[in-house]
């Protein structure tokens, strides 16, 4: 079933509803005007008929009566010498057990007649007859089959109507739908058209600000948020590329190298070994460097609270164990804070941090680590960061004219950008006014109302 077809059955289901409900309404509302009218009517013939202890019925022309007793017995009866079925609800009334009542009955033919059943106390005085000596009841009755035909015509009426309205419901309902998903249907060729060509450049007209202007503004920032990754992806592929050709043409001239082993000198041979070691190491970084940038976000650990003061002393004891080598000193002040997100990768993105600033130190150096209320300083006495190399340090692979000849694939920082944004904070770079070097500050948004571990 298509979804035309489901709105327009909607509408009709709708309007078929709400017609029968009006229906339903308007013959429920007309049977009790017309049931009220009779029962009116027997009211005012028993009223006109009846002043205590005076019962007259002669008065009242055109309506039928009769005095039961309460064993079922007919004292008097006006209609053409005969009495009606006498039921358990007249000798109720009549003994007393129950009060006035109405009710609809019908005659040996079939005949619609509307009933007053009233209690006579005894001693009551029937004009022409004296006194009744017990108890009865009086059962006034009129012919009721006028409105029960009135009823039945309106029934029909109705329910002529009721079909019509569906009919015409449906048929609107059709050609609304029809109309109103026009646009909808030009959306979905537009859709079908870059899922066919795949061509995410391709952008829909917005048009109004209706609920179809917002679909397709979404999926315009959809297409625009996927030529991005795109571009990202294409850009990171080449940087990736140009990064590897270096060390493996390295490893390739080494390894031609090896083929004349037995003309180099054991000095050239340890050295040939050193140089293969450290491009292969350099090879594993980058690699591992390209992993990282690629999973993103998509890690297997869940995001959950943690003691961000806690994650950076961990890192930090592991970079001391780097920092022994050039006798660089780590100090670290950390006062608990809660943050929310994925712990292992906030922890690569502080030992990423720890590693450039022990890097970057001069031998026997020193490196400051803060974290207070979800920021991360750290602060190192290296060269420091060129103006102009500021907005640029988080780029991927992007590593400054002085600092190319260090080991490195420039991804480190890119990787705490990454993270960084991922887990809804900012990291920046600038000068350190305490030790004169880089600093770079990492801020997470804290968890309020969370307590340290």
């Amino acid at each position: 079933m298509s979804f035309r077809t489901r709105v327009s059955a909607a509408a009709a289901i709708v309007v078929a509803i709400a017609v029968a409900l009006a229906c339903f309404v308007s013959y429920r509302a007309a049977r009790d005007a017309l049931i009220g009218s009779a029962d009116s009517s027997l009211t005012g013939a028993y009223g006109a008929m009846s002043t205590p202890p005076v019962l007259t019925p002669a008065n009242i022309p055109g309506f039928g009566i009769m005095l039961v007793s309460p064993v079922g017995r007919c004292a008097f009866s006006n209609l053409e010498g005969h009495c009606l079925p006498i039921d358990q609800t007249i000798t109720q009334v009549a003994s007393g057990k129950q009060t006035a009542q109405f009710r609809t009955i019908y005659d040996v033919r079939g005949n619609a007649l509307r009933e007053l059943i009233e209690p006579i106390p005894a001693g009551t005085y029937l004009a022409g007859y004296g006194p009744i000596a017990s108890p009865v009841a009086l059962v006034l009755v009129e012919s009721f089959q006028g409105v029960e035909d009135r009823l039945r015509s309106l029934g029909d009426y109705l329910v002529v109507l009721a079909a019509i309205g569906v009919l015409v419901a449906a048929l609107f309902g059709w050609l609304a739908a029809r109309a109103a998903l026009v646009p909808l249907a030009e959306t979905t060729t537009d859709i079908e058209e870059v899922a066919t060509t795949l061509d995410v450049s391709h952008r829909m007209n917005e048009g109004s600000r209706d609920e179809l202007g917002r679909l397709r503004r979404a999926f315009n920032r959809l297409l625009e948020a996927l030529e991005g990754s795109q571009v990202a992806q294409r850009q990171l592929i080449l940087d990736a590329s140009h990064e590897l050709r270096t060390p493996l043409t390295s490893l390739r001239a080494n390894a031609q190298v090896l083929g004349r082993i037995d003309e180099l000198e054991p000095e050239d041979v340890a050295q040939l070994s050193v140089d293969m070691v450290t491009q292969v190491d350099e090879l594993t970084r980058l690699v591992g460097d390209l992993t990282e940038l690629a999973r993103g976000e998509h890690t297997v650990e869940p995001a959950k609270d943690f003691d961000l003061a806690e994650l950076v002393s961990e890192c930090a004891e592991i970079a001391e164990t780097h920092a022994r080598t050039k006798h660089v000193s780590v100090d670290v002040e950390a006062e608990a804070c809660t943050v929310h997100g994925s712990r292992e990768r906030v922890a690569r993105a502080v030992g990423n941090l720890l590693d450039n600033a022990i890097k970057f130190s001069p031998e026997g150096g020193h490196v400051a680590v803060v974290c207070r209320g979800g920021v991360v300083t750290v602060d190192d006495d290296g060269p420091g960061i060129d103006e102009s190399d500021v907005p640029f340090v988080f780029d991927r692979f992007y590593r400054s004219s002085r600092d190319r000849g260090l080991p490195g694939s420039g991804l480190g920082l890119a990787i705490v950008a990454q993270v960084t944004e991922g887990a809804g904070g900012t990291v920046t770079a600038g000068r350190s006014t305490r030790l004169g070097g880089a600093r770079f500050e990492l801020r997470l948004p804290p968890r309020t109302g969370a307590s340290g571990f």
